[in-house]
């Protein structure tokens, strides 16, 4: 499964919006996800001209929910105040 592929896969389809960024029926992380797929073909601009898109994810326990990149938590690998 290709995350960037142009084309949506079929499961898509039935994704439902997840409000905060984690499976909505069991809490998992989308990293947990056993499908993954980016609308990378539509991005949305938000108010200071930044871009977002949907972020679809198949979860184990079955559920397919999106949500959008804006929404992703902060990575603790990248932070704004770097130690010396």
């Amino acid at each position: 499964m290709d995350a960037f592929a142009p084309v949506p896969p079929e499961w898509t389809k039935k994704a439902i919006h997840a409000y905060e960024f984690c499976c909505p029926t069991c809490r998992a992380s989308s990293r947990d996800a056993e499908n993954v797929w980016l609308n990378r073909r539509s991005p949305v601009m938000t108010d200071n001209y930044r871009r977002k898109w949907q972020e679809f994810y198949q979860c184990r326990c079955g559920c397919v929910w999106w949500a959008w990149s804006s929404d992703r938590p902060p990575s603790k690998f990248s932070s704004e105040q770097q130690s010396t």
